[in-house]
């Protein structure tokens, strides 16, 4: 199996900006500037709130819609939380699974992912499990070790036989919201530990065709580079997906001899 089976994910993660009407109005901008890419997955995760005004639009413009949070519970006293339940029944194929703002703003540990990660699994919806280090972590050479710390709580006692129901996203935290990005090399280096795990912890056919992203200042002037890379097969966007000609150039990265 090689890099070529795997369709690039290109995903926009909004965060807590964009009102309902912007964000269909971006959806309508993204479609005329895109068409219909058949090469690669668009991906959109918008705030809770937009998801069901937000799921006609997206599929007529044939996007994908994730959330970017859960819990793991299928309901009960839990105010404030949007279980895996309700977030399938808006439309949502994926869920974002421990970005590093849930970590570290809000102080999610690595068994809560699991939780979230496996309630996901058992549900159908396909999570997108966010893993990353620190600048400190990277710079005493403890990047491979966070990663694998991160990748085993999330990932513990689960079986995931096609590729296809997991997505893993590379997010150096250093790198979200910094201006600062992984260079090339870098990302590829976490991106090949990660599948080289993966292959271990289930099967390497099974690891050769997760998707793996990048995520930390993902722009589209360094999207072109990061994609030529062989293991990273998409992005998850912050900043620059909240305008449309943005995220499109993105999306329409130069494919630099790498075959999605």
């Amino acid at each position: 199996m090689t890099t070529s089976v795997r369709i690039p994910l290109m995903a926009a993660n909004w965060k807590m900006h964009l009102s309902i009407a912007e964000g269909v109005a971006f959806i309508a901008k993204l479609h005329e500037l895109l068409g219909n890419p058949q090469d690669r997955e668009v991906l959109i995760a918008p705030p809770f709130t937009h998801l069901w005004p937000l799921r006609e639009p997206m599929a007529a413009a044939g996007f994908s819609l994730a959330a970017q949070n859960c819990h793991w519970e299928t309901q009960g006293a839990f105010t404030g939380e949007v279980s895996l339940t309700m977030i399938a029944e808006t439309g949502c194929r994926y869920v974002i699974v421990g970005h590093s703002e849930r970590r570290h703003i809000f102080g999610e540990s690595d068994a809560w992912i699991g939780r979230k990660t496996a309630a996901a699994l058992s549900r159908g919806v396909v999570p997108i499990v966010c893993i990353g280090e620190k600048i400190e972590e990277r710079e005493a050479g403890l990047t491979e070790e966070v990663l694998r710390r991160q990748l085993t709580a999330g990932l513990e006692g689960l079986r995931v036989d096609t590729p296809e129901k997991l997505v893993i996203a590379y997010e150096p935290v250093w790198a979200i919201g910094t201006g600062r990005t992984a260079t090339p090399g870098q990302a590829q280096d976490a991106h090949a530990f990660v599948r080289g795990w993966l292959a271990q912890r289930f099967d390497k056919a099974v690891a050769n065709g997760i998707r793996i992203l990048y995520g930390g200042s993902v722009k589209p002037d360094n999207v072109d580079d990061l994609m030529a890379q062989p293991d990273i097969d998409g992005a998850l966007v912050g900043g620059a997906s909240l305008q449309a000609d943005s995220f499109a150039r993105i999306v329409q990265y130069k494919k630099s001899g790498k075959s999605p």
